[in-house]
């Protein structure tokens, strides 16, 4: 095969991102325990930018704050387009998420707290809140056309919920300080949005430049500013004609690549440079390793489907279409992998100690790991008995 179509096929591919994605992890690891890891920490926290506006930042955060920020509007836009034209467009649908997610959130708080409580862990109970939305929609990606669409949506927008409840928890009770004029200038800028929507603007040049106000403000307020992305999606207009592209699928289209390869590579090179040493490993047999594992494992897997099931029989919603309770099963396994919102609440949660810190990192690790490659086995399995039972 010519060496440019290879290249060709394999980006066009929806393993392909989920591909470099491990490979970037796996790389990061090693940079990390190498000779050369000191040197690209360094790097990381280097700052960089303008005194101007206080817009001085470690290259860590313009990443974790800017680039993912255009991550979390693709995926922003995936999921409003599907709410106005597809898998999201009924109440039934679009409310199984929310439900999915506060029982990912809650469950997963329960457990940890079960072993923290009155230790010097009690702090972190919010670290096996959150879903890291980047890996495991690249985990769930590598598996192609093997599972229905409407399971990879319902993934997607657990994700976001997910996201935004951990950004609230982290807001009301791991930020210092919120500063409420930035806040307030971040709800005007977000209003001024959805109003050039409802007055039928179409240019994205007109969103586009508000919205980068939007995350200056809400950067500078306290709030994680990735919000920004799923405010500014959502506020984009799109429509259900298939005649004319709606500036949301423009914009959407535009973005998938970048994001893809350039974007989420970055971000994985970057949130696993972790450097192993032996106090990590001896903290995952304690109460702060188990509740962390034990969290983000079982605490999101029985949480999204306890609450997913209870919804379900409450006829509150229903199952993503042509999916199952296997693949439900998956998804809540995928939804452990807790990685960077984990990693940063552990941070807030034992600011003081960073013997503590490295312990929780690598129980978040030992977690997400177990999490992708359990979810992924389930899912693999969901596929194969459904080509079975077609067979059949």
């Amino acid at each position: 095969m010519n060496l440019s179509l290879y290249f060709k096929k394999f980006f066009s591919s929806n393993q392909s991102s989920g591909i470099i994605l491990i490979f970037c992890v796996l790389v990061s690891l090693l940079i990390a325990n190498s000779s050369a890891g000191e040197g690209f920490q360094n790097f990381l926290d280097k700052e960089v930018g303008t005194q101007l506006f206080h817009l001085t930042y470690p290259v860590s955060i313009w990443i974790n704050d800017g680039l993912m920020a255009v991550f979390f509007l693709l995926v922003g836009l995936e999921i409003k387009r599907e709410m106005v034209e597809g898998e999201l467009s009924s109440f039934k649908n679009a409310s199984l998420p929310i439900f999915a997610a506060v029982g990912g959130m809650l469950v997963p708080a329960a457990i940890y707290t079960f072993f923290n409580s009155g230790t010097e862990y009690s702090s972190g109970w919010g670290i096996p809140m959150a879903t890291d939305i980047a890996f495991s929609l690249a985990i769930i990606s590598m598996l192609g056309k093997k599972i229905p669409n409407s399971i990879k949506i319902f993934l997607a927008a657990l994700a976001i919920v997910d996201d935004l409840g951990a950004i609230l928890v982290i807001a009301i009770f791991y930020t210092e300080q919120i500063h409420w004029a930035y806040l307030l200038l971040s709800f005007g800028t977000a209003a001024l949005l959805f109003l050039l929507n409802f007055l039928k603007v179409t240019r994205l040049i007109f969103y586009i430049i508000p919205g980068l106000f939007l995350w200056y403000f809400l950067h500078h307020s306290g709030i994680h500013a990735t919000i920004a992305g799923v405010l500014l999606a959502f506020s984009i207009p799109t429509n259900v004609s298939d005649v004319e592209t709606s500036p949301l699928e423009k914009l959407e289209h535009k973005l998938h690549f970048p994001v893809s390869f350039l974007i989420m590579p970055i971000f994985a090179l970057t949130n696993t440079n972790i450097a192993f040493t032996s106090e990590m490993v001896a903290g995952v047999t304690s109460t702060l390793g188990l509740g962390i594992i034990c969290g983000l494992i079982l605490g999101k897997l029985i949480g999204i489907n306890l609450f997913s099931f209870i919804a379900i029989k409450l006829k509150l919603s229903t199952l993503p279409q042509n999916s199952t309770w296997l693949q439900m099963v998956g998804v809540g396994l995928l939804a452990g992998i807790g990685f960077t919102m984990s990693i940063f609440i552990a941070l807030l949660s034992f600011k003081d100690s960073i013997p503590i810190q490295d312990e929780a990192k690598f129980a978040i690790l030992i977690a997400s790991f177990l999490a992708a490659v359990l979810g992924f086995v389930i899912l693999s399995m969901s596929s194969k008995k459904d080509m079975n039972a077609v067979e059949n």
